[in-house]
């Protein structure tokens, strides 16, 4: 997709998707076969349910079939979430992923996985867990120290509800 086609979707469909109170993520355009599929990811601080794609989603075909966006001939949309390993590329995505276990590509090399306890403007606050029975320590990444952050898929993890009673 060229990036004139990418910045004039984005600008077309990012009024639409904020209106409806979420973030306009991430789109793509890819060829399967002789169908074209545009793919849009949208996400907010509380997570999309599915009532809010299934508007969001009737909101954007609507307004790409009075457009020619994109182009002549067919092609799908498909409107979802960020995936359960999302990279971690803004601020806000940090901020929605405090509590979750992240794995960080270091810049000076290495890599940390570390769950996010807080998130400022400079950077994160991390619980390392312990190895070998030693507790957790505390561990504080700028911004500037990560190359690459992205959320590890955690299936024993209890829930912050049943933490807390």
């Amino acid at each position: 997709m060229s990036t004139t086609q990418s910045e004039r979707l984005r600008e077309l469909l990012e009024p639409l998707v904020t209106s409806q109170g979420l973030d306009l993520e991430e789109i793509a355009v890819d060829s399967v076969g002789r169908k074209r599929v545009l793919r849009v990811v949208v996400d907010s601080d509380s997570g999309a349910d599915l009532d809010q794609i299934a508007d969001v989603s009737r909101a954007l075909s609507a307004k790409l079939d009075e457009t020619d966006a994109m182009g002549e001939g067919e092609y799908t949309l498909e409107v979802g979430t960020p995936g359960a390993e999302r990279l971690l590329t803004q601020h806000r995505h940090y901020v929605r992923a405090t509590g979750r276990l992240v794995g960080f590509q270091l810049a000076e090399g290495g890599e940390l996985v570390a769950r996010i306890l807080t998130v400022d403007d400079e950077g994160v606050e991390l619980e390392v867990p312990g190895v070998k029975g030693r507790k957790p320590t505390a561990r504080r990444l700028a911004f500037g120290d990560i190359a690459r952050a992205r959320v590890q898929v955690e299936f024993s993890r209890k829930d912050k509800k049943e933490e807390e009673a």
